[in-house]
């Protein structure tokens, strides 16, 4: 059991433990922060508790990204490495590269014929605009 206390941290934060389980209370949130955790929680169903709790939950879960935060530093398996992280903070991993003509090779060699049984999107198009 964890003695009930306080720890303050460097930037103003408190975390309180009053239980088997730690308290985090965080100051001097900007306004227009706040109201779009609220807004976030809205959309998915939460009370701004339980957002909080899914976004430090998944924060902890992730130590990929959070050690990734260097461009390229890390890898992601074998052949994989992490080049760029996203607009959400997420790494982009890159599992190797092909070029173009590779690609094209694979492609036809996976579908070798065009499909031809079917009507074209483009008759679809015409018959509907015709209709008119």
């Amino acid at each position: 059991m964890i003695d009930n206390h306080a720890m303050e941290t460097q930037n103003g934060s408190k975390i309180h433990f009053e239980s088997d389980m730690a308290n985090i209370s965080v100051k001097d949130v900007p306004d227009q922060w706040a109201e779009t955790l609220r807004q976030r929680a809205a959309r998915n169903h939460r009370s701004l508790q339980g957002e909080l709790m899914a976004i430090l939950e998944h924060a902890v879960q992730e130590p990929i990204a959070a050690a990734s935060r260097t461009v390229g530093a890390s890898t992601a398996g074998a052949g994989a490495s992490i080049v760029g992280m996203d607009r959400f903070g997420h790494p982009i991993v890159r599992n190797g590269w092909k070029t173009v003509e590779q690609v094209v090779a694979d492609l036809k060699q996976k579908h070798p014929e065009p499909i031809t049984d079917q009507i074209s999107s483009i008759d679809i198009i015409r018959q509907d605009r015709d209709s008119r």
